[in-house]
């Protein structure tokens, strides 16, 4: 699964992102004319592959003229930044930049349909996925730090955004997931009003740390399509000490689990197994409880449905300055991640995403 602390398919993606004219490695992004034209390179349209009968929420905002309104809302916060709980208020129009290290100048990483994702945003044809550089939460253990810490990317301008989400549905793609969306939200939404009034109709993926202000989140109401958030951490102490003085986050991001919740509600495939709305949550078991997994799955049971879409994940390895902690410097257990399974269903969560034994054998 791909997250802010989970790229770690992305090596293995290249020749993906090389053939679909994605990866930053691959150099400038452009499409090659056979993915124009749709020979070899374009897998199913939408019309085959389950979504000819869906309309995307932003769809309706785009023909009503509000969703340019609210990517310019967006915008204008920017002037006094406060897109993220940090709240800067750094004038990125002005070029200056936040605690994520970005200004009003767009970077993206890489593009590129992606098979390791959860597998109802895959399905056939893989999940349109769209790396932002920098973030504004930072984890010591970030798997993906050469984009998150460091700063990796190309710019782009936001017409250059919508090209990429109109050729990844060109080429099949399900959906189209934002990966670390929050410091370009206004960049996205810009984006997405003008790929849609091109003939962009894929699902939208928020695919986001979960730390993320009530405030923002309310503009992107009838714009997200499926939020697919993270729950890292039960207590602030934790977040403090592994994402940069983060201590708010298990507050804010209880609080944007339940807007997320009230906007797209359950997360349900449709009769292809595609999902094309609702709120999936994502928890990374950690070494020793660090992330607090029977804390966050109780508060799950106690606050959303039973049946909300809950992915509990496996797959942590130490990276990037983990070795500096010891309490976080290994995998885990399968011990600890059975405990973890156990404890969601002794809560009665009804939705889980389970991963099985194959991810067990190099631990």
């Amino acid at each position: 699964m791909t997250s802010c602390f989970n790229l770690a398919a992305a090596g293995s993606l290249c020749a993906l992102c090389t053939q679909y004219g994605g990866c930053r490695e691959n150099g400038d992004p452009s499409v090659n004319k056979t993915d124009r034209e749709g020979s070899e390179l374009t897998m199913d349209d939408t019309s085959k592959n389950g979504s000819s009968d869906f309309k995307p929420a932003y769809l309706a905002l785009h023909e009503s003229g509000e969703l340019e309104k609210r990517g310019k809302e967006l915008w204008a916060v920017m002037e006094q930044c406060r897109l993220c709980p940090r709240e800067c208020r750094v004038n990125r129009h002005a070029g200056e930049e936040g605690f994520c290290h970005a200004s009003s100048q767009l970077e993206i990483s890489s593009f590129h349909p992606h098979f390791g994702e959860e597998a109802p945003l895959v399905g056939r044809n893989g999940s349109g996925t769209i790396f932002f550089t920098n973030c504004s939460l930072r984890c010591v253990f970030c798997i993906n730090f050469e984009v998150s810490h460091l700063g990796i990317g190309e710019p782009r301008s936001i017409e250059n955004l919508a090209d990429i989400m109109l050729r990844l549905q060109a080429i099949g793609c399900h959906n189209i997931n934002v990966v670390t969306p929050t410091h370009y939200s206004p960049h996205i939404v810009l984006a997405l009003d003008r790929a849609a009034k091109e003939g962009l109709r894929l699902p939208v993926v928020y695919n986001t740390c979960g730390w993320e202000r009530v405030e923002i989140l309310k503009v992107l109401d009838g714009i997200v399509d499926i939020y697919l958030p993270d729950f890292k951490y039960a207590d602030g102490a934790m977040a403090a000490k592994y994402s940069a003085g983060a201590e708010t986050y298990p507050v804010v991001t209880k609080q944007a689990l339940l807007e997320m919740h009230r906007q797209v509600g359950v997360a349900k495939p449709d009769r292809n197994g595609i999902m094309r709305r609702g709120l999936m949550i994502r928890h990374l078991v950690m070494p020793n409880d660090v992330s607090g997994t029977k804390q966050v799955i109780s508060w799950i049971a106690d606050n959303l449905p039973k049946d909300t879409y809950l992915n509990i994940m496996s797959q942590y390895r130490p990276m990037y300055r983990a070795e500096e902690f010891n309490e976080i410097n290994r995998k885990i257990t399968r011990n600890e991640y059975e405990e973890a399974v156990a404890c969601a269903k002794k809560a009665g969560l009804t939705n889980l995403d389970i991963q099985g034994y194959p991810l067990w054998r190099n631990l």
